[in-house]
């Protein structure tokens, strides 16, 4: 019987354990997360969703706070076109937030950084251009390109003296996806590395609409493996989404995967950024609690507990100090639905917007607790307590458990 451990990926002449952790904002796969992976032989992700507040928080910076000073005349405004980023303080965020995870970085393993087109910052091409290059310059070993298309960001990185040789990457969820970014990248000459299929049972943002469950990633692999094959192209594809355990992750490598891409088991790690308190939700949560809405300002579906603070919450939109939804014209989604609430209710002092949630902020408090379909079974992969709460996990047993298992079989910790 296979183990996820008699496979390897790929990339040139190296080879790497086929576990990718996947990449969750607002540092919730943290460095020390994604450490774990790399030194374990396989790859880690971080993220730069809010980075400007990730370096506050590691580095004792204060570019939140002095964003927020230089708007506050703004905050009482329904127009927040005039609120930008600082693409210099961007560009330092970025650079400290991979600099310091890199230097740290041991083992064989990689480091890649998940950046998502959707963090549009009131300036779509310039911000996504300052994230991906200071990346670059940071030294991290690759890209992973999500929440879009990503049609013209290969083209951003066309100049960077890094664009050939940093692993790039993109998150599909169909092979007309994939099809599409191929053809709009044909004439930079320069191939995704890597191609992450994620399937409808992800966490987090998925890219479907509300019909997922009509999907299945195992058929979504088979087309765009028969693609490749026809079209000749050899670009290591990465599964992702639902998958709990190793033999999980044995049946994916077996029929086409280079690779899998796991997060759920992961957000209940001691090294997962999440609050305690949080991670005992996960563990408490039933196949009921875990629900897919359109709360997001992304348009997006998203799936989370039913019980996140984040639903139906009215707080007023905190563009001054984030602002990272906003569109090139300033525009998010919850300020739409926030102003359309007040008017509705303007002898209120506290409204519930329900169309939408305010996500920046709540995804910055850990209050949206966004998470996989087979969340409810991280109960089943621990002990429960005298205390009646869960003990929480390393990451190296959750990674070694996924490349040493057979037969469905979980290790329960020590």
């Amino acid at each position: 019987m296979k183990r996820v451990d008699d496979f390897r990926l790929k990339f040139g002449k190296k080879e790497y354990v086929p576990i990718i952790v996947g990449g969750m904002g607002v540092d919730i796969s943290t460095a020390e997360l994604a450490l774990e992976a790399a030194r374990l032989g396989g790859i880690g992700h971080i993220s730069d969703a809010m980075v400007n507040d990730v370096s506050d928080r590691r580095f004792d910076t204060s570019f939140v706070k002095d964003k927020t000073r230089f708007y506050k005349h703004n905050i009482d405004n329904s127009d927040k076109s005039s609120v930008k980023f600082d693409l210099g303080v961007l560009a330092e965020a970025t650079r400290r937030h991979v600099e310091s995870t890199m230097q740290a970085k041991r083992g064989d393993g990689l480091i890649f950084v998940n950046c998502m087109e959707k963090l549009t910052m009131n300036g779509p091409r310039e911000t996504l251009q300052v994230r991906m290059a200071s990346a670059l310059d940071a030294g991290v070993d690759g890209i992973t390109l999500s929440a879009g298309l990503h049609l013209g960001s290969f083209g951003l990185l066309a100049d960077h003296p890094r664009f050939r040789d940093a692993k790039l990457g993109i998150i599909v969820s169909s092979v007309r996806a994939l099809q599409i970014f191929l053809r709009k990248n044909a004439r930079l000459n320069r191939l995704p590395d890597f191609v992450i299929v994620e399937g409808p049972l992800a966490g987090g943002h998925l890219g479907f609409g509300m019909d997922w469950a009509q999907y299945d990633l195992a058929t979504i692999i088979a087309e765009i493996v028969q693609f490749l094959k026809t079209e000749q192209l050899d670009i290591p594809l990465i599964a992702a989404g639902g998958i709990f355990t190793g033999s999980d992750a044995v049946s994916f490598l077996e029929n086409g995967s280079a690779a899998v891409q796991v997060a759920t088991r992961f957000t209940v790690a001691n090294e997962c950024g999440l609050p305690n308190k949080v991670k005992q939700e996960y563990f408490k949560a039933s196949e009921e609690d875990i629900i897919v809405n359109t709360i997001s300002p992304t348009g997006y579906p998203m799936r989370m507990l039913k019980n996140t603070p984040a639903i139906g919450a009215g707080i007023r939109p905190n563009c001054e100090a984030y602002g990272y939804l906003l569109d090139g014209n300033g525009n998010c989604a919850y300020i739409t639905a926030y102003n359309q609430e007040v008017a509705l209710h303007p002898k209120s002092k506290t409204i519930s917007v329900m169309d939408k949630t305010c996500l920046c902020t709540h995804m910055r408090n850990f209050n949206c607790w966004t998470c996989g379909h087979y969340t409810y079974r991280l109960k089943d992969t621990t002990r429960r307590l005298d205390d009646g709460s869960y003990q929480t996990l390393s990451a190296e047993h959750i990674f070694k458990d996924y490349q040493f298992s057979v037969d469905q079989k979980v290790a329960l910790p020590e």
